[in-house]
This record gives C-alpha cells, sequence and structure tokens, in this order.
C-alpha cells in the first residue's frame, strides 16, 4: 500500500523506506520495487535519484542511518557518564526490539553483512565513529586513551552482537547482560586509569 506524499520529496521518502527494509529484511533482500511499494514515490524517481542504480540507494541510506544514530549516540553520550549512556542506548534498542516486535534490527549492522560493498563501507565507516564517540567520552571520565579506544571496540561490537542476539532470541535480556557488563569495565577504567594503562 503507497504511503501519503512524503513533504521532504521522493527521494527522501525513498530513502527513509530503504532504511525501515534494510532493518527488516537486509540489504540483499531489498529491492527498488519493495522501496518504491513502501515509499509512494514514483517508478519514474528511480534512476532520476539513484542514477548509479540500487547500490546507490543502499549506500545513502546506510549513510543516513549511520548518520540519525551517530547524532543520537553523540548526545546520549553528551548527556550522562559512559555506563549511564550505554543504558540509555540500550534502553532505545531495547524500545525499538519491543516495537517492532524483534523482527527489526540495525540497518549498519545489515549493511555491514550485505552485498553492497559501499554500504558495507559506510557501516565500517559508521562502527569506527561510534568507537572514537564512545573512546572519547571514556577519556573525558578520566580512562587513559588506548585503554579508552579498545574498551569503545569491545562495548560496540558487545552492543551489536547483543542486538542480534536479543533479535534471534525474542528478548532483551543480552543486552542488558551486555550493558551490565559494559558498565562495570566502563567504570573500572575510568575510575583508576593508571592501573589500566
Amino acid at each position: 500500500m503507497a504511503r501519503r506524499k512524503d513533504p521532504d520529496g521522493p527521494r527522501a521518502a525513498m530513502i527513509r523506506s530503504a532504511i525501515a527494509l534494510i532493518r527488516r529484511q537486509g540489504v540483499a533482500a531489498t529491492s527498488f520495487a519493495d522501496v518504491l511499494a513502501d515509499s509512494g514515490a514514483p517508478r519514474g524517481s528511480v534512476y532520476h535519484h539513484f542514477p548509479e542504480g540500487r547500490s546507490q540507494l543502499m549506500e545513502e541510506a546506510t549513510r543516513s542511518a549511520a548518520e540519525h544514530l551517530g547524532a543520537g549516540m553523540a548526545r546520549i553520550l553528551d548527556a550522562s557518564d559512559t555506563p549511564g549512556a550505554l543504558r540509555e542506548l540500550v534502553d532505545l534498542w531495547r524500545r525499538g526490539l519491543e516495537a517492532g516486535d524483534y523482527a527489526v534490527g540495525c540497518p549498519i549492522v545489515a549493511a555491514a553483512l550485505g552485498t553492497e560493498r559501499a554500504a558495507r563501507d559506510v557501516a565500517g565507516t559508521a562502527f569506527e565513529t561510534w568507537c572514537d564517540l564512545i573512546a572519547d567520552k571514556l577519556v573525558a571520565d578520566g580512562a587513559e586513551r588506548r585503554r579508552a579506544s579498545s574498551v569503545a571496540m569491545l562495548a560496540v561490537g558487545a552492543l551489536e552482537g547483543a542486538l542480534v542476539v536479543a533479535q534471534a532470541r525474542r528478548t532483551s535480556a543480552p543486552l542488558d547482560a551486555v550493558v551490565d557488563e559494559l558498565s562495570l569495565l566502563c567504570r573500572s577504567v575510568t575510575e583508576s586509569p593508571d592501573a589500566e594503562a
């Protein structure tokens, strides 16, 4: 069923629809036809807005999702200490999982595992950015830079892995377990950075 006309135009509607579809079914299973049906965009607009084809749409959808998620993560990290921020992120993800009946996942993970190289590259950059954001917050909280960087990588990998397991098991318990352990680790590296160096 087609949606109402998007006030931001067909290009924005197609990108938003691509993100939603990627979250539900992954990159490989998301076609232009799916995006057109979901967005209500006119068929003729596909190659007008994405002259390089489906690959360009997947790359731009991944970039848009990465920018949105990165900005949200930065706001959350800015407002709390690292453990509190990670808990807030998990709470957001939990609400998203529950609202989507555990059938929707992270669009960045889907892109990273997907069939489009350009989208995978954008996903890799997004993960790097998220690691940098968390590492910077850990340093601001008192951690040593090298240790903060490795803990941030662990945090991103553990949280994304827990999100996948939560989706597969249809429970947010994996997210809770991971954030509990990450909170303890973050506190240990920020309270006594000299001991962790």
